[in-house]
């Protein structure tokens, strides 16, 4: 922790002196502490205790030299001082800026150069606003939104290019809509398919590669259509099969460990 470190140095490396501050009458009300809450200190820690002490000189400070002080004011600063800090060099100042800002302004950082900037703005905008960021350039966006987006959404993102996107889209997209799915080229993804196919269509499943999927056809399909994967290559599958093959109605079986 900062606080354990026993220095007081400025983000340049100096020495902190209190005597030539500009927040002496602070310092006497014990409103600011050296190595302790300090907006001059190089730590973060230190300068977010100053201005959650002292929230009324964040003004002061969302020009200031050093990110780490810009950033932490654009938590207590007056709004209307925000909107030039969405073209502040630094992400983390970009983010505390959007955050607090309406989402018409904050519109174009869907589109920001940094990667932790657009995963934190999807937190902030509703459906028809994230329809534009479904075709971002980095994965983990994807993602972020194919988790997020009422499912409605999502067969725009059935053939996204990252198999874990598509995953989770397979997770979460209308059971109307999963077969569009069912030939995808991850076996994983198919596999999230098979869980979620009603009975009557699962069979479709059962020329599958992958042996989980068959294992889940074999598990869970309409017993009437599971007879030749009794057969199946596969121990697993075929035990599976031959099992509900034995069993009074053909009751569905759960997936193995």
């Amino acid at each position: 922790m900062t606080d354990d470190i026993d220095e007081a140095c400025d983000w340049l490396g100096n020495d902190i002196d209190c005597a030539s501050c500009t927040h002496l009458e602070l310092r006497a009300a014990g409103l600011c502490r050296l190595k302790h809450a300090c907006v001059h200190d190089r730590y973060a820690r230190r300068i977010d205790r100053f201005f959650n002490w002292n929230p009324g000189q964040a003004n002061s400070y969302v020009s200031h030299p050093h990110f780490e002080v810009r950033a932490i004011a654009a938590k207590h600063a007056t709004a209307f001082l925000l909107p030039p800090l969405l073209d502040d060099p630094e992400e983390t100042v970009r983010w505390n800026a959007a955050r607090r800002l309406p989402k018409r302004l904050i519109l174009r950082l869907r589109t920001d150069p940094h990667r932790e900037v657009r995963i934190r703005i999807v937190s902030l905008l509703d459906d028809p606003e994230l329809v534009p960021m479904m075709s971002d350039p980095d994965y983990y966006v994807r993602l972020v939104i194919a988790r997020r987006v009422t499912p409605a959404l999502l067969a725009r993102m059935v053939e996204d290019a990252e198999p874990e996107v598509r995953r989770v889209v397979a997770q979460r997209l209308p059971r109307d809509w999963l077969l569009r799915m069912a030939g995808d080229a991850d076996a994983t993804v198919r596999l999230e398919v098979a869980r979620r196919l009603s009975p009557d269509l699962l069979a479709r499943l059962k020329q599958d590669p992958d042996w989980r999927v068959r294992y889940e056809v074999a598990s869970q399909s309409a017993v009437e259509d599971i007879h030749d994967l009794a057969e199946d290559s596969d121990s697993l599958v075929r035990e599976a099969a031959r099992a509900r093959l034995a069993m009074p109605h053909g009751q569905t079986m759960g997936s193995p460990r």
